[in-house]
């Protein structure tokens, strides 16, 4: 019964309450959760998400709502909450507008919401209560994702990994589990995690399998714990636990790093580009580079993206692009559809495949290790490109703070405005039903029992 670092992580979880979160963390988190909401909605019709919600109305039962379960938000039915989990984190992974910690490199909305709220809305729990959880999952998530480090990430996809544990956190929280019972939840999530960076090299659909798994398996190891089953306990740290296998630069002290005192769901980052937050700060820096001399996509000869090793190691792979989600992790692409048109959204991103001035641009783009850019990373992303112009000038421009980190975040009007695009996108939701999602979110802490977001399908077609 000795403390270690994993059963310090797993009592934490089991003990928070909510008169020991700052009032300001859980508004964070309410913003957080709007803008996983919409995320999810948008990713309605994206071929990965439909194949894995198949496979979930294959596999799951179809339920009637007031029977308890749990709600599938592109397609407004009822399942368990394994299968609403699974479908959730698929869909709102797919159009890259969800949610980063930038320290840990960790995307936590993906994989704290989804299994989070199947649970809540399947056992009744209270908008306090589910706020409670998500803390839990965030703090949990972002410090396994801190401690495995930079190594880990260079081979494996943090959210992936480090998801199951934020998973499990966040629905043994719901469940009550007491901190022994954590532990062991900790230890069933951990020996699943899993999510490998090859895809990308493929344009394979893995990365939406990633989340789906990781919201999976941590509500699976909660719901065990809960019924006696025992799981590895110092999976995170022993010597053949998860960094060992996975890490050459683990620091356990991460783990603990100001539990109670440093609220990490308060340094989470939102998207503002509709890419992989790896391509932000160039992004960033070249919009800079343009508005301030008043040049024009037609006046740049080349662009070098200075930047961090990760970003190589993620990027570095895609140089020619076969479909809209790899064109997401493309930096050429990515500067192309800045210097093109201004923005890097959803709309530019479904036409970039069949723009030329953007494959030609993209062709103009280099990336090149910083010295300065990777000794800041991860805990500060900057934003640095040099650009050259065809009258033979060099333009250097910076960002220290790219749009949607917390020092340069978005405002609640901001969010609202990208939830009501992001639900627009697929018609996941119209824009009566998203703001009144978004009125359900801001008042979250007060709603005595978590229902549906959207009404049902059945519903909808009985009204029409």
């Amino acid at each position: 019964m000795t403390d270690h670092p994993s059963r310090t992580l797993a009592t934490f979880a089991a003990g928070l309450q909510a008169a020991s979160i700052p009032a300001a963390v859980l508004r964070r988190t309410e913003d957080l959760f709007l803008d996983w909401a919409a995320s999810a909605l948008a990713g309605k019709g994206a071929e990965p998400v439909e194949i894995i919600e198949r496979f979930a109305r294959a596999m799951g039962p179809t339920m009637d709502a007031n029977e308890g379960m749990a709600e599938v938000l592109i397609s407004r039915r009822h399942t368990s909450p394994l299968f609403a989990a699974m479908v959730n984190a698929a869909a709102s992974h797919v159009v890259e507008q969800d949610d980063v910690h930038n320290g840990s490199v960790f995307h936590p909305a993906t994989v704290v919401f989804p299994p989070a709220l199947a649970v809540a809305q399947a056992l009744g729990k209270s908008g306090r209560d589910l706020l409670v959880a998500c803390v839990a999952g965030y703090e949990v998530g972002i410090r396994v994702g801190e401690y495995l480090g930079r190594s880990h990430y260079r081979v494996f996809h943090t959210t992936g990994t480090a998801g199951t544990l934020a998973a499990a956190a966040a629905v043994g929280r719901l469940l009550e589990l007491n901190p022994e019972q954590m532990l062991h939840a900790f230890g069933s999530a951990g020996t699943q995690s899993a999510g490998l960076w090859e895809f990308l090299r493929d344009a394979a659909n893995s990365k939406q399998l990633h989340t789906a798994h990781a919201a999976a398996a941590g509500l699976t190891a909660a719901y065990l714990a809960r019924d006696g089953f025992t799981g590895a306990q110092h999976i995170l740290e022993g010597p053949q636990g998860l960094a060992a296998g996975t890490s050459s630069d683990a620091d356990p002290a991460r783990l603990v790093d100001g539990l109670g005192t440093r609220w990490t769901v308060a340094e989470t980052s939102f998207k503002f580009h509709a890419s992989c937050r790896h391509n932000h700060p160039a992004a960033d820096a070249l919009l800079k580079a343009m508005q301030d001399h008043r040049i024009a996509s037609a006046d740049i000869s080349e662009v070098t993206a200075h930047v961090h090793q990760a970003a190589i190691d993620v990027l570095g792979p895609v140089t020619d692009p076969q479909t809209v989600h790899q064109a997401k992790f493309s930096m050429g692409t990515v500067l192309g559809l800045i210097a093109t048109q201004g923005r890097a959204g959803l709309a530019e991103f479904d036409a970039c495949l069949e723009d030329a001035a953007v494959r030609e641009f993209a062709a103009r783009v280099r990336m090149e290790l910083d010295a300065e850019v990777d000794g800041a990373y991860p805990a500060r992303w900057i934003g640095k490109v040099t650009v050259t112009t065809r009258d033979g000038r060099k333009i250097a421009a910076r960002v220290d703070e790219p749009k949607g980190d917390p020092g340069n975040t978005l405002s609640r009007a901001e969010l609202e405005d990208k939830a009501l695009r992001l639900g627009a996108y697929r018609g996941g939701a119209s824009d009566a039903e998203l703001r009144r999602i978004i009125d359900t979110v801001w008042g979250l802490e007060s709603v005595p029992v978590v229902g549906d977001l959207l009404p049902a399908a059945d519903a909808m077609r009985a009204a029409a």
